[in-house]
């Protein structure tokens, strides 16, 4: 894989822009909320540290990008795209290739459905990927029901070491075929 930036991906409603290190300080604005991080993983530091964004996209995002081994975008809507909602990434990572966070007061309007469609889209037809996994704490409704309607498919549960402590994790999975199928249409 280059090392060539992620593109700038559009849907209906959002559009969604390379992570930039500029971005800091509007992550630091919006993640630091316990709606957002409960459900992280626990490398997420919490409480989390003033400067947290800035470390974060200096030295783990923009370096793994750099490296083709992750791909991040910040969200938008599309009618005011200088403010940021979120946040959706994908990892070069057996199990583990995509996350996401959205900003409470954005929560539950189908923005996150929306851009998780354009980065599956992304995921399987522009890196040609054979499978998308999805680890998620069990007790994070929103988003399971995302992989629901996604077409995934339940295929493990295990425990989880998260922000808000040990929990019982659930890994959905799609494949390429089966995405291509749900979207034949397209």
């Amino acid at each position: 894989m280059d090392s060539q930036s992620p593109p700038i991906l559009r849907t209906e409603r959002l559009l969604l822009t390379p992570v930039q290190l500029t971005d800091a300080p509007t992550i630091q604005r919006l993640f630091p909320h316990w709606e957002v991080v409960r459900y992280l993983d626990r490398r997420v530091p919490w409480p989390y540290p003033a400067d947290g964004a800035l470390v974060y996209v200096r030295d783990v995002v923009l370096p793994a990008m750099a490296r083709g081994e992750e791909w991040h975008w910040m969200i938008r809507l599309a009618t005011q795209p200088d403010d940021a909602i979120g946040n959706i990434s994908l990892f070069d990572q057996p199990g583990n290739h995509r996350g996401f966070w959205l900003a409470p007061a954005w929560q539950g309007q189908g923005y996150m459905s929306e851009a998780c469609e354009a980065i599956s889209r992304f995921w399987f037809l522009t890196l040609g990927r054979p499978l998308m996994q999805v680890p998620k704490a069990i007790p994070n409704e929103g988003s399971r029901r995302i992989s629901e309607r996604e077409g995934m498919r339940l295929v493990g549960r295990d425990e989880g070491h998260f922000v808000s402590g040990v929990l019982p994790r659930e890994t959905w999975e799609l494949t390429r075929e089966e995405w291509l199928a749900r979207h034949a249409d397209d």
